[in-house]
């Protein structure tokens, strides 16, 4: 962890809520937390300005907008120069939704998100055709058991 970043117990209460509920209001933790909002305000605006906050996603449920299917493809390449052209040319597929430069087997790691067999075939075959890329392997998910970082968040509060 950064040395110079020091996080009190507001802060990491403030943390705690919004790792809970990302869309809680200043004003609903100031009231829990028995603070102003304009302190919660504040400190948020200093752990965004300190990195530790990158910002609030919104979780969507992929079953119900159909891209269900969800494949991991490990992408080898024929020379390491090569990794950013190629995830470069990932960032242009909609359905890579995931890619980490890896070591092991495989130069890069990417997750799709795709409709069904067939259309993930298409993706993967897109993938293949980058510049740079020699082969890839793919793995169909059964099930996505677990998508969250609150316990490890969880886990880096209380050890501060």
């Amino acid at each position: 962890m950064n040395e110079n970043l020091k996080l009190d117990q507001v802060d990491r209460q403030i943390l705690g809520h919004l790792l809970l509920d990302a869309r809680k209001t200043f004003t609903d933790i100031a009231k829990e937390l028995n603070v102003s909002s304009g302190t919660v305000h504040i400190r948020v605006k200093k752990m965004e300005k300190s990195g530790v906050i990158k910002g609030a996603s919104l979780q969507l449920d992929y079953e119900t907008l159909g891209y269900g299917f969800i494949a991991f493809v490990g992408i080898y390449l024929n020379q390491t120069q090569n990794t950013s052209l190629v995830i470069k040319e990932l960032k242009e597929i909609p359905e890579v939704t995931v890619a980490h430069i890896a070591t092991g087997r495989f130069g890069i790691f990417a997750k799709i998100r795709c409709t069904d067999t067939k259309h993930a075939k298409d993706v993967i075959f897109r993938i293949s055709e980058i510049p740079g890329v020699i082969n890839t392997e793919t793995m169909i998910a059964l099930e996505e058991c677990i998508n969250s970082s609150k316990n490890l968040l969880q886990t880096i509060l209380e050890k501060m």
